[in-house]
């Protein structure tokens, strides 16, 4: 069966995945990861809050690094529409919270087995498999409390909260990024075929990115065309992102991502690269940002933030 949303990849001419994202995006990246931090801090108690292991195993995760890009994207798609990034700040910090939870848990023992993440030993490394799994449900269960409560959004109609939660907790779920990690987990050290693929890509990875940028237009009531417009934008950089790390996982040091390079074939996982080629990988990673930058046409100067996101995504480096 023919896969229409890979098919219409080859439609668009590449970039080269080469060079530097420009450095206002640098800046804009690391002034909003600035406010994401600051709002989580005071969202998270301290350690010294009783039960302390699991607030000192909650703040060790959440604040070991990272980008922050999912919250990022709530508040850039929120501003696209015309909402000021304050107004929608708890709910970017509820998705970075839902994010931190994957990690945790994608690292496990069961799952990837991964020793280092963000430069630093894994949380079940760090303070048991037990304090890691009960860490990860916390997170994911504070983000619902923290989208749930309307207090915190005065701005926003409560109906168009419900909505965004739906969207993310679908998005999270058997049909978002659980149902790509099952996949994942079957297909390890098997054949599998290109739709399978991209499932497992769109799913894992692409799910959770797309809910971050549909959840900031919903918040910011917007019309049904324009969110299509970012759904199209979500679906493409979210399955770009994922085919990049795939590369980086072959190309990239270990040091500078933080993380324990070439594990995805030492675990044969089924990745871009390992059916395509580093070569074809690009080429793909390339027209999906193409595509994504298109779908942002009909906002013009709106979405120049979004634009300047895709455009960070090919150049990253870790």
């Amino acid at each position: 069966m023919k896969n229409d949303f890979f098919e219409r990849l080859f439609n668009f001419s590449p970039h080269a995945i080469v060079g530097e994202y420009p450095l206002n995006i640098k800046e804009y990246l690391n002034d909003m990861k600035t406010l994401v931090d600051g709002t989580l801090e005071r969202y998270i108690p301290s350690i010294n809050s009783y039960p302390p292991d699991i607030f000192n195993s909650i703040r060790y995760s959440l604040f070991a690094g990272g980008k922050r890009l999912r919250p990022i994207l709530v508040m850039a798609s929120a501003k696209t529409i015309g909402s000021k990034r304050e107004e929608v700040l708890p709910f970017a910090c509820a998705i970075e919270m839902i994010h931190t939870y994957t990690l945790i848990h994608d690292d496990l023992p069961a799952l990837d087995n991964d020793d280092f993440r963000r430069g630093k030993p894994t949380n079940h490394k760090e303070f048991g498999e037990a304090i890691a799994i009960l860490t990860g449900d916390a997170l994911l269960t504070m983000a619902f409390e923290i989208m749930s409560d309307t207090r915190s959004m005065p701005h926003i109609n409560p109906l168009l909260i419900l909505r965004a939660i739906n969207e993310v907790a679908r998005g999270v779920g058997p049909s978002g990024t659980i149902g790509g990690q099952v996949v994942d987990i079957e297909s390890t050290g098997k054949e599998v075929d290109i739709p399978t693929l991209e499932y497992i890509h769109t799913h894992k990875t692409g799910e959770m990115i797309l809910a971050a940028v549909r959840g900031g237009a919903i918040l910011s009531n917007c019309q049904e065309d324009e969110l299509n417009a970012l759904t199209r934008y979500g679906e493409n950089i979210g399955l770009a992102f994922q085919i990049i790390d795939d590369i980086l996982d072959v190309e990239g040091e270990s040091e500078m991502m933080g993380k324990t390079s070439g594990s995805d074939e030492r675990m044969k996982k089924v990745t871009y690269p390992s059916i395509f080629g580093i070569a074809e990988s690009k080429k793909i990673a390339s027209r999906l940002i193409d595509n994504s930058i298109k779908s942002l046409e009909m906002f013009g100067e709106r979405a120049e933030v979004l634009k300047d996101i895709s455009e960070y995504i090919i150049a990253r480096r870790f």
